[in-house]
């Protein structure tokens, strides 16, 4: 009953603010010409909940389009409107400027945060680690997440990344969760795997959940695509890669019945240890554990600013590199997005890794 009256609660004030919202653009609108407050009102209340209205079926994706896009009005809204609203308040006489004003912000935000999302970086790293009985003395490794493939996050956006991959001519590429946006079926339907089979790499292309694969439920059919596309899948399972390094591929955090890290630590420590987990949760685990190098991703940096600002107080590295005790941790920003297609104080991103193997003191 509780959790009826939360959901009650949340719709109520989700609302309000659609209204408020709506209230005021229409009278924005009226200051220029005269419009249907019924209509309008209709079809404002269908985009504020278009998001909901596409998951009843897959063929109302223009709905889901329209509700990704929606979500850049939700996020600067709250900061844009009240402003704007004071200041018509003070001047009344300036309604159409101070409407043209925050008009003019929405377009900025859409122009700079589309380029961020879609011109992806390549970020590059050197780091050196011990060999211990490697067969090679250096790896290039590609780290890439968070692509959310889907109607947005489409397949031109793939084969950007399968491009900058295969330029940086890796020996290891490292998919670390989220690769498609909740439901597989546009990866599907969009032959997106044709794309995925052209990524390149001398020991393999690996990848790992995250939590959007377990939000789809269609778990199965995503691993039998990353298979078919060249890609394997570790499921809270260890191997042994070309007699050179250990790779542990972990559940994400949203399986709560996932195996410790514990007990997928390779029994002998002769080699280095590699560890995919896309959620950072909890660095002191594998630091405690001898991990050597892990990667994450999930948090996007936030994606959309200020979002990073709490980011960086949920996670203990929200962001980056960093070396914890002997272990080299990363966070990817992700190569797609969730919802719109946007950036701002984020951008799309794969890393590029070289990784020095000496006999040096841990």
């Amino acid at each position: 009953m509780k959790k009826i009256g939360s959901i009650i609660l949340a719709i109520i004030i989700y609302s309000s603010i659609v209204f408020y919202f709506g209230w005021s653009v229409s009278t924005w609108l009226e200051a220029f010409f005269t419009i249907n407050s019924w209509l309008f009102l209709v079809i404002w209340f269908l985009f504020a909940f278009a998001i909901i209205i596409a998951r009843l079926d897959h063929r109302l994706r223009t709905f889901s389009i329209i509700g990704s896009y929606w979500l850049i009005v939700m996020q600067y809204g709250i900061l844009l409107f009240p402003v704007a609203t004071i200041f018509a308040w003070v001047f009344p006489g300036q309604l159409k400027l101070i409407g043209g004003i925050v008009l003019l912000f929405f377009v900025l935000i859409m122009l700079l945060g589309t380029y961020n999302a879609f011109s992806p970086v390549v970020r590059e790293l050197k780091i050196t680690m011990p060999k211990k009985d490697a067969s090679v003395d250096s790896l290039k490794v590609v780290v890439a997440s968070d692509f959310h493939l889907g109607l947005l996050s489409n397949k031109a956006h793939l084969m950007r990344f399968v491009k900058k991959s295969n330029e940086q001519n890796p020996d290891l590429v490292l998919l670390v969760g989220d690769l498609v946006d909740d439901d597989p079926i546009w990866f599907v339907k969009k032959g997106m795997s044709e794309v995925m089979k052209q990524l390149r790499s001398t020991y393999g292309n690996y990848g790992v959940l995250g939590n959007h694969e377990y939000y789809g439920k269609k778990i199965p059919l995503l691993i039998e695509e990353m298979e078919a596309s060249s890609v394997q899948m570790l499921l809270d399972e260890t191997i042994l890669v070309a007699d050179t390094f250990y790779l542990t591929g972990r559940e994400d955090l949203t399986n709560r019945i996932r195996k410790e890290l514990s007990e997928l630590a390779p029994k002998e420590k002769n080699l280095p240890w590699f560890v995919m987990d896309h959620t950072p949760s909890n660095l002191l685990i594998p630091e405690k554990e001898k991990v050597d190098f892990h990667v994450s991703g999930h948090t996007h940096r936030g994606q959309m600013w200020p979002n990073h600002l709490f980011t960086q107080r949920i996670f203990e590295l929200d962001y980056g590199y960093r070396k914890k005790g002997s272990m080299h941790a990363i966070v990817s920003s992700g190569f797609g997005f969730w919802g719109p297609p946007i950036r701002l104080g984020s951008r799309s991103e794969l890393w590029s890794i070289e990784i020095k193997l000496e006999d040096v003191e841990v």
